[in-house]
């Protein structure tokens, strides 16, 4: 099999996908990035540590590197583009894209765009990691009732609606009130947020899916333990994201800590919110 290539942002993806790899036979080489790569992430496997913006660095290493195709994986904070150190290639393709650089799914298209101009295959992370996508239906936790329901459709409209501007990938409904949607702080931050705004009775549901039209090569969203513990401290009590599209990072920890905290976890096709 020929090589792959991780562009690794943070948390545990970039590691499960290598190891998943080199159990399979297949040589792994990850392109690490200064402040957003967690180290434990390449511990022990080739790399390299560029910043944000080596993009004609990041290629030739992946060529160097004997790879063929690439999977990018984990989070990364995007800092504002004047903030960046752009080489020369990172400059054209900026200039090339427009307008499409400033949300976040665009800009990421870009990059996928980048790299298969070099030749380079690019694939999701569930084409490495079977299983990873929560399919329709009850996860964990109690059974929904009708406000539930309510808030549950409430939010994947609302998350369609912002997801059309290329704005964020969640947010956070309370009796029909929408609380908080994602930008730039991120999920968990943006459940703090929330968890500071609401309101007395049941607690707010978190609504977590992909953009309309998003880039899946470069960006699925993703939940995890940490998400269920960011939820349970800022007074939520369920969360719902979308079938056949969102990842669900170490399902047996993550399913446990829905039932521990009391929550519910479901996911639901957006294409049909009722």
């Amino acid at each position: 099999m020929s090589g792959l290539g991780i562009v690794a942002g943070g948390g545990v993806l970039p590691r499960r996908i290598a190891e998943t790899a080199a159990a399979a036979g297949r040589s792994v080489f990850v392109v690490a990035f200064e402040g957003h790569t967690d180290v434990a992430a390449v511990e022990g496997l080739p790399h390299v540590w560029l910043k944000l913006g080596q993009t004609n660095a990041a290629l030739r290493a992946l060529r160097e590197a004997g790879c063929s195709t690439v999977v990018m994986a984990g989070p990364m904070r995007r800092p504002t583009l004047s903030s960046l150190s752009l080489d020369f290639r990172s400059m054209s393709a900026l200039a090339k894209a427009g307008s499409r650089v400033f949300g976040d799914d665009g800009l990421l298209s870009v990059i996928v765009e980048e790299i298969e101009r070099d030749g380079f295959t690019v694939v999701g992370v569930e084409d490495i990691l079977g299983g990873y996508l929560a399919p329709d239906g009850m996860q964990a936790g109690r059974p929904l009732d009708v406000d539930d329901e309510r808030d549950v459709a409430r939010g994947i409209v609302t998350l369609q609606a912002v997801g059309i501007a290329d704005i964020g990938q969640a947010v956070a409904v309370q009796e029909g009130l929408v609380l908080a949607v994602e930008a730039i702080e991120g999920t968990d931050a943006m459940i703090t947020r929330a968890g500071e705004l609401r309101r007395s009775g049941p607690g707010p549901v978190l609504v977590k899916g992909s953009k309309p039209g998003q880039e899946h090569r470069a960006d699925r969203p993703t939940i995890g333990e940490a998400t269920v513990a960011a939820a349970a401290a800022a007074g939520f009590r369920g969360i719902a994201i979308e079938a056949g599209a969102t990842l669900v990072v170490d399902r047996e920890s993550t399913v446990r800590a829905v039932e521990r905290t009391g929550l519910f976890l479901v996911a639901r096709r957006f294409t049909d919110p009722t």
